[in-house]
């Protein structure tokens, strides 16, 4: 803005000039990864069957919340095991509104589903109405999910309850549970509630920290996908990114499996005397 002044002659000069931005502090909630076999068996069994689609696409096809949020049956093959990444949802100050396009063109692409994945959509595509629009994943009353809303009710209670938000654990079978979590000064708190919902809901709204965000599933995605030999360039194509380099910038530094690097150390050469009987033929 100000260089602009200067250039149409409205200031001297820029006040800004030399001024250095310091780099934004990383958090405990940056870059959180999580593991495939949490995300699957123990993120997903606890979440409502009526959102168990939308954080299964995003963890399963690495879609964004506004590509998850404003797909339409259109955008999804079955049948073909593909969905058709085609526009978007956005909310401004608890309002949403369509965009017919994603984030960028290469944005606009298509992504194969994995089989698990397709059995979870279509139960969803059985139990539930479209909404508005033919919206895959509306909300009770056929709109656009809000996603402050689905933060605080949905994605930090089933943090909670899948372990990895805070901890509540059970007493007494059936009258008592204990809510442990940590607050903003580092502090660890513990509480009694009578039932199981009051204690997961007190500790979703006091556990300092988000836990892991809905856009750290597409994270999680990406890392699989590289973790796994897939090829760069089509890691890039099924992320929708514009350029190889910020695929290789943001998940190749992601991939910190010990197991992987274990397994290149623990390599042998087959040729190498008794290490040649370990090779089945």
């Amino acid at each position: 803005m100000f260089r602009s002044a200067v250039r149409n002659r409205l200031i001297a000069h820029n006040p800004c000039d030399d001024i250095r931005v310091p780099k934004r502090r990383r958090t405990d909630e940056d870059d959180q990864i999580i593991a495939r076999s949490v995300f699957r068996n123990r993120l997903l069994p606890v979440l409502p069957r009526r959102h168990r689609g939308i954080v299964a696409i995003a963890g399963g096809a690495g879609l964004r919340w506004g590509e998850a949020a404003g797909m339409c049956a259109d955008a999804l093959d079955l049948d073909r095991a593909q969905v058709h990444v085609r526009r978007t949802v956005i909310e401004v100050a608890g309002t949403t509104s369509f965009k017919p396009f994603p984030k960028s063109t290469a944005g606009r692409r298509t992504v194969p589903l994995p089989a698990w994945l397709v059995t979870i959509l279509r139960e969803h595509m059985e139990r539930y109405p479209l909404g508005a629009g033919d919206l895959v994943f509306a909300n009770a009353v056929g709109g656009a999910l809000r996603r402050t809303l689905f933060r605080s009710r949905v994605r930090r209670p089933a943090l909670v309850r899948a372990g990895q938000l805070g901890t509540v654990i059970e007493i007494e079978q059936g009258t008592c549970w204990e809510a442990s979590w940590t607050d903003t000064l580092g502090n660890r708190h513990r509480q009694t509630f009578d039932n199981e919902r009051q204690a997961v809901q007190h500790v979703a709204r006091s556990q300092a920290g988000g836990g892991l965000r809905f856009h750290d599933l597409r994270h999680s995605y990406a890392t699989w996908l590289v973790d796994d030999g897939v090829p760069p360039n089509m890691v890039q194509r099924v992320m929708g990114h514009e350029r190889a380099a910020t695929t290789l910038d943001l998940y190749t530094r992601r991939t910190n499996d010990p197991t992987r690097i274990l397994q290149a150390l623990n390599d042998e050469d087959p040729d190498d005397g008794p290490a040649a009987a370990m090779v089945p033929a």
